[in-house]
């Protein structure tokens, strides 16, 4: 049974309901608070949690539960409220699941997954063994060893979560990794992978024929040493490690579907009057025709788009950097994460973002030269890169092999290209000279590239630009 319970309803839960859906367990099941109030866990008679459950979330963005649960929610705007069971323990997954069907059921609305969520009866608390409070007080590690912390998640999309979220921070601040462990039908948000650092962390899948492997290299893993790890062949060398990489991983099925990737810096002037998030909704318009759908701190993305929202929160979290995610319409897939902090050269705005496109649609490439441009003239453009891949439409990761990207063009901003001696910038080792963006007097440039899908050549051409550019 899957450990996480959602309910989306139509009215916002009231104490009561959530009261009489946490109360579900019985008499002797206790409640208690934990992450300053934002959430809410069902214990035994010990303290330790059964369940825990999230702040009600307002929904005002179409497509998002559709996006990561597969559900169809009632229209917006709604309530999602979340829950999570401690994992391993039987009557927490029923108390979470009569919780759900529970709070769907007073205020109006379904529970997902449904079949989580068919009973409304008192489940009985006879007999019950309790798991350990959750490692590092988070409620979605499920395991912290001396390396990682792990994290189990049955849901067809792993989202960054405001638990995910919190997962990761505790796991950073202990210095650990962070491991997720899905079932083979999962996917990876973009946004996850976003913010998954490097080795020790990684995407465990679990695989019928070989165990477990990676979801982004496919290479095996077993669970050695306190951590899922690669499994080293006794005959392997420095040289040639043999890593084995599962079958699974390797069953890929061409659907002509493809993203376009762009990935771009700003650095604005620190000053009281700037707005946040015009150089990405720029970005969006030129490629798209419309502005993005909605954000927020996590996903799901539930705040319709505002410039202005997003500014007020970054800065009443500075000094400290702010991550966004930033979603569009159902329509054309759309997601971004955005990274915004405070350096010595002023206000950086760092993004990445795709469009998913299907077999049967064009890719706007006659847009990317003017989307440059318009990060160039209003927007404090520091550089940006924009690739082409092979990949699915929706955006989401599958734990299969998907080529690379290669690259389309790249853009290198005024300030750096004045920091430049002679004309290095201008004077480049690629066939095709650099188109100028902005006024004379301090240009930018704009550098074409072959960006066929199918060769990777485009990438050489890529390294060649920039150890020019680095004057190596």
């Amino acid at each position: 049974m899957t450990k996480d319970v959602i309910a989306l309803t139509q009215r916002m839960p009231d104490p009561w309901a959530v009261l009489a859906g946490l109360l579900s367990g019985g008499p002797d099941k206790l409640v208690d608070t934990t992450g300053e109030g934002a959430v809410v866990q069902l214990c035994d008679e010990h303290g330790r949690p059964l369940v825990s459950v999230e702040a009600p979330l307002l929904m005002q963005v179409e497509g998002e539960a559709e996006r990561l649960l597969g559900a169809t929610p009632p229209r917006v705007p709604f309530w999602w409220t979340e829950a999570r069971a401690t994992t391993g323990v039987p009557e927490a997954e029923r108390l979470a699941g009569t919780f759900a069907a529970r709070l769907a059921a007073l205020s109006g609305g379904t529970a997902w997954p449904p079949e989580a969520t068919r009973s409304l009866g008192v489940v009985q608390p006879d007999g019950v063994s309790v798991a350990a409070t959750p490692a590092a007080a988070q409620p979605a590690v499920d395991v912290l060893t001396g390396s990682v912390a792990v994290v189990i998640m049955d849901r067809p999309v792993v989202a960054m979560t405001a638990w995910l979220s919190d997962a990761f921070r505790a796991a950073a601040a202990v210095e650990r990794g962070l491991q997720i462990v899905t079932p083979p039908g999962t996917k990876l948000s973009p946004a996850v992978l976003a913010n998954m650092s490097g080795w020790p962390s990684r995407w465990v899948v679990q695989d019928e024929r070989d165990g477990y492997y990676d979801g982004i290299s496919g290479a095996v893993l077993r669970w050695q040493e306190g951590m899922f790890a690669t499994v080293v062949p006794a005959d392997a060398t420095e040289d040639d490690p043999r890593t084995p990489v599962a079958a699974s991983y390797q069953e890929v099925t061409s659907t002509g579907e493809r993203q376009l990737a762009v990935t771009f810096r700003t650095i604005h002037p620190a000053d009281e009057r700037l707005v946040l998030g015009g150089a990405l909704e720029a970005v969006w318009r030129e490629l798209t025709g419309e502005a993005p759908a909605g954000w927020g701190t996590a996903e799901p993305a539930n705040l319709p788009w505002s410039p202005g929202r997003l500014t007020d929160v970054a800065f009443a979290r500075a000094p400290e950097p702010t991550w966004f995610v930033v979603v569009g319409s159902p329509d054309r897939p759309g997601l971004a994460t955005v990274r915004i902090s405070r350096t010595k050269a002023g206000v950086e705005e760092t993004v990445t973002l795709a469009f998913g496109y299907g077999a049967d649609e064009e890719v706007p490439l006659d847009a990317v030269q003017r989307t440059a441009e318009a990060l160039v003239t209003r927007h404090h453009l520091q550089s940006m890169l924009v690739q082409l891949r092979k990949a699915r439409r929706d955006l989401l990761v599958p734990p299969r092999f998907e080529g690379p990207g290669v690259p389309l063009a790249f853009a290198l901003g005024a300030e750096e290209v004045r920091k430049m001696p002679d004309d290095r910038a201008l004077r480049t080792p690629l066939s095709e000279p650099p188109v100028r963006l902005g006024p004379k007097a301090r240009p930018a440039y704009y550098y074409p590239l072959p960006g066929n899908p199918s060769d990777l050549a485009g990438w050489a051409d890529f390294e060649r630009l920039m150890r020019h550019l680095k004057g190596a």
